[in-house]
């Protein structure tokens, strides 16, 4: 830093509990997956929100599995949706993507993949909307609507 301390993490930066946080790991994605860009059979990515939980033979099997497939199980001991653990392990989204797959093809981790036929509803989405601008801002200020 320009006063020539060191930051607060290797980096400068600190995760949600005030803890110092290293670089992201320097392996390729590639290598961690093994090449595959696709997880599923049918070659469809796991969507974002799909929710995973560990199983118990997950958490059996934590000092067998590879580093990132135990830091996804480890995490998944709550319910957590796949861009969660993404952005809590620091790891590329597809890379969780193939990695779960794996994990709940050998039965470690339960994946709960959102329904697509269910109709949107606008007026839940409106709430919200509404709900966040009713939360005053660090000032106290409340936002103005649209």
């Amino acid at each position: 830093m320009a006063d020539g301390h060191a930051p607060a993490g290797a980096h400068g930066f600190t995760g949600p509990d005030g803890t110092p946080v290293g670089p992201a790991p320097a392996v390729r994605p590639f290598l961690v997956t093994a090449g595959r860009v696709a997880g599923t059979a049918s070659g469809r990515p796991i969507p974002v929100e799909t929710q995973m939980v560990a199983t118990t033979a997950g958490i059996d099997a934590l000092e067998r599995l590879s580093f990132e497939q135990h830091d996804i199980v480890a995490a998944c001991r709550r319910p957590q949706s796949l861009a969660e653990i993404a952005a809590r392990l620091r790891l590329h989204l597809n890379v969780v993507r193939v990695l779960a797959e794996d994990l709940r093809a050998d039965g470690q981790l339960s994946v709960h993949v959102p329904r697509t036929d269910i109709v949107r509803d606008a007026s839940v989405l409106r709430r919200v909307i509404d709900g966040l601008r009713a939360i005053p801002d660090s000032r106290g200020v409340l936002r103005d609507s649209d």
